[in-house]
């Protein structure tokens, strides 16, 4: 290790207290869909606190709906916001980065179901809790410190680095895709999303949509003259079931998931219908995802799902004459593969040696999937994905370790510093 390397890990030892306090403060903001805007204000703030220099911008959707990788907006979209801060070297000797976090977090569940209040972040027994603590505040605000770093070090970066907070990472990526079609680019780019030390090799893409059923109401006393909405749901969910078991048999030719127990994973997310206990529910509303594998068109798999319902309600008595509707409701995917990436593999290979103790990077296939597919895929970036550990993200108790969060903010300290260049201010 030489002493620019050992100057950056004693900067993030020395700061790690007031990062972990940002990160409390960040947590504590409640960003749930649509509700970004106070977290993308106090990263902002944070940015030009440090010299940054800030742009942040309202969405159009209708900019990127023609885009590759854009999924349909359902909700009210009038207050979305990117934010992006640049730093300039004044010397542009080195390779450019984009370092890129989302501030966007699922919803949190019944509250009784959490020990400690999801929005007021507990630090104990190593642990930091709360709702995306994990997934993945911790890793933003890490990047962040990880730049401050250098700077305590007394070096400054000699490559332009583009720091970007998206939201929607959760729903669309169109966040992501944002900062594309506004123009931003960089030789690589780095998302330090929770992989438990893992390098992301290869990744699922998402299909997001939904079951709509109608069904024939009547009084629950001649329940046989109607037809259940909901009974006629769930066997269009056990279709899709089969659909699922037929593409995991699928994915054992792939050369990066067929060693990896079930990647593809169905879920009925959501269900609502019916008006009234005893009367024969009339619609019935299904929120669904699949995941399909890098290579796969989003297309082709839309056309089998399509083909899976119709024969499913083809077999049915009600839905026979009456077909659901297929909605498509947020995530349209591609999966993502990490090729092409040798030299910023490499620049991360050092940084990790010397943080973990040498070898190679454990690499990870992720059977979830993250925003490096819009760099990688649509502008041929390569797009790195490595993080702390942590659980139950999604969940009730999410929590991230800290020992492992301040070895992941060293490594991406020490990256940048390798891939950007560094030098003496």
């Amino acid at each position: 290790m030489n002493a620019n390397q050992q100057k950056i890990l004693d900067a993030v030892d020395a700061a790690f207290d007031a990062q972990l306090a940002t990160t409390r403060d960040f947590v504590a903001i409640p960003s749930t869909r649509g509700a970004e805007g106070p977290c993308q204000d106090m990263i902002g703030d944070l940015l030009r606190a440090r010299g940054y220099e800030v742009d942040d911008w309202h969405i159009d959707v209708g900019d990127l709906k023609d885009l590759r990788g854009f999924g349909p907006i359902e909700h009210d979209f009038s207050r979305a916001r990117t934010v992006v801060g640049t730093y300039r070297p004044p010397n542009n000797a080195g390779k450019s980065l984009i370092l890129q976090g989302h501030c966007d977090v699922v919803p949190v569940g019944p509250l009784d179901m959490w020990e400690t209040p999801p929005f007021s972040p507990v630090i104990k027994d190593g642990k930091m809790y709360g709702r995306g603590a994990c997934d993945m505040k911790s890793g933003t605000i890490g990047a962040l410190y990880a730049l401050d770093a250098i700077k305590a070090a007394g070096l400054r970066p000699t490559g332009r680095i583009h720091f970007q907070s998206v939201i929607e990472e959760e729903s669309t990526g169109v966040g992501a895709l944002s900062t594309l079609q506004r123009g931003y680019r960089a030789d690589a780019c780095f998302i330090p999303e929770p992989t438990f030390g893992k390098m992301i090799r290869s990744q699922v893409g998402v299909i997001w949509f939904r079951l709509k059923v109608r069904g024939f109401p009547v009084h629950v006393y001649e329940a046989g003259s109607g037809a259940n909405a909901i009974m006629a749901a769930y066997h269009l969910i056990h279709s899709l079931q089969k659909l699922e078991a037929a593409w995991n048999e699928r994915a054992k030719k792939d050369h990066h998931f067929g060693a990896v127990e079930h990647p593809i994973n169905f879920n009925p997310g959501i269900i609502k219908g019916g008006d009234w206990a005893s009367s024969v529910p009339a619609w019935c509303d299904v929120d669904c995802r699949i995941a399909i594998l890098p290579g796969w068109s989003v297309a082709d798999a839309q056309n089998e799902i399509m083909a899976c319902v119709s024969s499913a309600a083809r077999d049915h008595r009600f839905l026979s004459n009456n077909p659901p509707q297929v909605e498509w409701s947020g995530f349209l995917s591609e999966g993502y593969e990490l090729k092409d990436s040798a030299a910023p593999e490499a620049a991360f290979g050092k940084a990790f040696a010397a943080v973990y103790g040498g070898g190679p990077v454990p690499e990870q296939a992720f059977t979830a999937l993250t925003d490096t597919r819009f760099y990688g895929l649509n502008y041929n970036i390569p797009s790195l994905c490595f993080g702390a550990s942590g659980e139950a993200m999604h969940g009730f108790n999410e929590y991230v370790d800290l020992e492992s969060l301040r070895k992941s903010t060293k490594a991406t300290a020490l990256f940048i510093a390798e891939w950007c260049g560094v030098e003496k201010v």
